[in-house]
């Protein structure tokens, strides 16, 4: 040992204790420093004493009385606060982590514990092969209680579920993937040495064969779950039970052993943020297939509501998929020799620059489109009926207006609505012959709520129109209108489309007599619906239904299959609103906030109605006042609320709002690796 003689007097003794992988317990060591020694030099000290030959350039030194990583080896212990009665942990950065996959599938790699969660979520994805790992975050399991921790830890062999084991994988430090594997622009790179394009498996993951398979693996769906494991899977009840699994959301700007996550340690890796951007099913195969396992079981375990029609098309598609996947091999999009990637990209250039045809563009110069026909208006108010009443309504530009009747129609108007930023959500029963729309307007003190619906007639003699199709036409102008888009624009043919066909699925009674399915006693119908809807219907009933709304599906492909799913699920009221229990600035009862992501929801917490919404492009600034924990959030026009978050960290509500805002205003052009101001700006750090 070195004499304090040799440091003065003002040397002290420092207790480090260094964390073995293959030992219970840490070895201790016990180093003579003074204030001015920096990081660096102590644990080059603490390696010389410890004299064990082994890389030791993953460990760090990690104080846990205050919860902080000492990574700034330059630093001097003073500068850090370290005095004599400091006891540090030298232990590995990365270290191995237990995910459960939106697909519920567990694996088992690892994961940086020294940098912040937003950090770690980039190099997991990249791992897992998943683009846009903005979208995601990592949540606490509900039932992750104390004693079950405890006794597993005290058990050397625990029995745990089957886990994918991705633990073996090469790292380096601070990065899990190999860089320069792929480029920015996702463009499959070639192959040196034949001259082919990469896979873009290999691409995102890695050059080993293991790890092709294990990321097929995930691009696989999962086979469905027995009704008693279903059963026994937690359901949440309503939504002040929803707004409770939101409080395990983990902190994006710290570390995970911050936030007490130890090695070994189960946590989920969820969709957080519902925006999804750029899903391209050549690139995306693992992330399309994580959310629609993540949409499935948002279904199934009732996190989010959706009519009997809708459950029975989520079925008919998850039986489809289901079959898809055990008879087929995932699809590869990266074989396909024949087609020059060059002029792939000038030719999808030029259909986004609508250079295909100028006729059209010249078409969409003079003539002004516009829609005219009568519907049905309704203006809900507390206490009164639904009772509809017909008007004329002209659709033109980005603005809606209606008249008494056609004769009135070149005159004012009773009253014109700028549907530009404002919501459009589908009120749709094709069994019931119900076809609406619902628009939430804009204004100073939250949003107008607007209900339109089509007519109850479909009759297509003498040139009138099907219901369907007057109501496709309308849904999407309204939705282009809500972008700030005309009918002029080329995507308008695409979207009244594309809801045309949305309608076609959900519409049984427009497809032939069901055609004997030779694998229909196969399905077990009881894993194929969420549990309120099993007590509708007996099991061949169910199953009857199910075939039905499967004939609409039988001819899409498994990815085609995958991505309407996702898309009906994204159609759903109450897609993407996460529930938390808060409490307003002036008022002494507790309310839920609904965030979702375009807009705050004020609910009353003992009806469920909502009261007041506000959208986050009304939004002016937002900050927390941290002395008492409060989010504070100003809109236009001298609207200002404050709110605590009494269920969970006011730090999340902040994150959602601040990565909701970032991730509406991100463009294609954007880097896969984010910067740390984006990280700032996706973590509300404007404060």
């Amino acid at each position: 040992m070195t004499s304090s003689n040799d440091y003065g007097a003002s040397s002290w003794e420092l207790n480090v204790q260094v964390d073995q992988p293959n030992e219970d317990s840490p070895l201790e060591f016990k180093l003579r420093v003074t204030g001015d020694f920096h990081v660096g030099g102590v644990m080059l000290k603490l390696v010389e004493q410890i004299l064990v030959p082994q890389d030791w350039s993953d460990h760090a030194l990690w104080w846990e009385k205050k919860k902080c990583w000492l990574l700034k080896t330059h630093w001097t212990l003073d500068k850090y606060g370290i005095q004599a009665d400091a006891k540090l942990l030298y232990t590995p950065q990365h270290k191995s982590l237990k995910l459960q996959l939106p697909n519920m599938k567990t694996v088992r790699l690892k994961v940086s514990f020294s940098s912040v969660v937003f950090r770690a979520v980039v190099d997991i994805c990249k791992t897992l092969n998943i683009r846009r790992p903005e979208e995601l975050s990592l949540l606490k399991p509900r039932d992750n209680n104390s004693k079950k921790k405890r006794k597993e830890k005290n058990n050397k062999h625990p029995i745990d579920e089957d886990i994918l084991d991705l633990d073996q994988m090469p790292t380096s430090p601070g990065s899990i993937a190999s860089p320069g594997l792929y480029s920015k622009t996702m463009t499959p790179i070639y192959d040196p040495i034949n001259g082919t394009p990469v896979s873009s498996t290999i691409t995102w993951f890695s050059d080993s064969p293991l790890a092709e398979q294990n990321c097929n693996i995930l691009a696989v769906s999962q086979p469905n779950l027995t009704p008693e494991v279903l059963a026994k899977m937690y359901r949440p009840q309503n939504q002040i039970d929803k707004a409770e699994l939101n409080a395990g959301w983990l902190d994006s700007s710290r570390s995970l052993m911050e936030q007490d996550i130890q090695k070994e340690d189960k946590l989920l890796l969820r969709y957080k943020y519902y925006s999804f951007f750029d899903l391209n099913p050549k690139y995306d195969a693992v992330r399309i297939n994580q959310l629609y396992e993540q949409a499935r079981w948002a279904i199934l375990l009732e996190e989010i509501d959706c009519t009997e029609e809708e459950m029975l098309l989520f079925a008919a598609l998850q039986y489809h998929i289901s079959k898809l996947s055990l008879l087929s091999e995932p699809q590869d999009y990266t074989n396909e020799q024949d087609v020059d990637e060059v002029e792939a990209a000038l030719a999808s250039l030029e259909v986004t620059l609508e250079g295909g045809k100028i006729d059209k563009i010249l078409e969409d110069i003079t003539d002004i489109p516009k829609l005219a026909d009568y519907l049905k208006i309704f203006r809900p108010k507390k206490l009164t009926l639904k009772a509809y009443k017909q008007y004329y309504f002209i659709f033109k530009d980005t603005c809606l207006s209606y008249f008494k009747n056609k004769e009135t129609s070149q005159g004012e108007p009773i009253e014109k609505l700028n549907l530009r930023g404002c919501e459009v959500v589908p009120d749709v029963n094709v069994a019931g012959q119900k076809f609406g729309i619902k628009l939430l307007i804009p204004v100073a003190d939250g949003m107008n709520e607007i209900y339109i619906k089509c007519h109850n007639v479909r009759i297509n003699i003498e040139g009138l129109l099907f219901q369907e199709t007057q109501y496709a036409k309308w849904m999407a102008a309204c939705k282009l209108a809500s972008k700030g888009k005309t009918m002029a624009d080329s995507s308008y043919p695409t979207e009244v489309y594309d809801i045309q066909s949305f309608l076609k699925m959900k519409n049984v009674n427009s497809v032939p007599p069901v055609i004997r399915d030779p694998n229909a006693m196969d399905m077990n119908p009881e894993s194929l619906v969420s549990p309120r809807y099993l007590k509708k219907f007996k099991t061949k009933q169910l199953t009857m239904r199910i075939l039905e709304a499967y004939q609409n599906v039988a001819q899409m492909t498994l990815v085609e299959a995958k991505m309407r799913f996702i898309q009906a699920w994204q159609s759903l009221p109450d897609f993407g609103v996460s529930y938390f229990i808060v409490r307003f600035r002036g008022t002494k009862k507790d309310e839920l906030l609904g965030v979702s992501y375009n807009r705050l929801i004020r609910i009353d917490m003992a009806t469920k109605d909502p009261i007041t919404t506000w959208r986050y492009s009304n939004i002016k600034q937002w900050n927390v006042n941290w002395e008492i924990r409060q989010v504070e959030i100003e809109f236009d026009q001298s609207v200002a609320i404050a709110l605590t978050c009494l269920n969970a960290n006011c730090k999340i509500v902040h994150e959602y709002i601040g990565g909701y805002i970032f991730l509406s205003t991100r463009s294609k052009d954007q880097n896969e690796t984010l910067d740390e101001e984006l990280f700032h700006k996706l973590t509300g750090g404007q404060d």
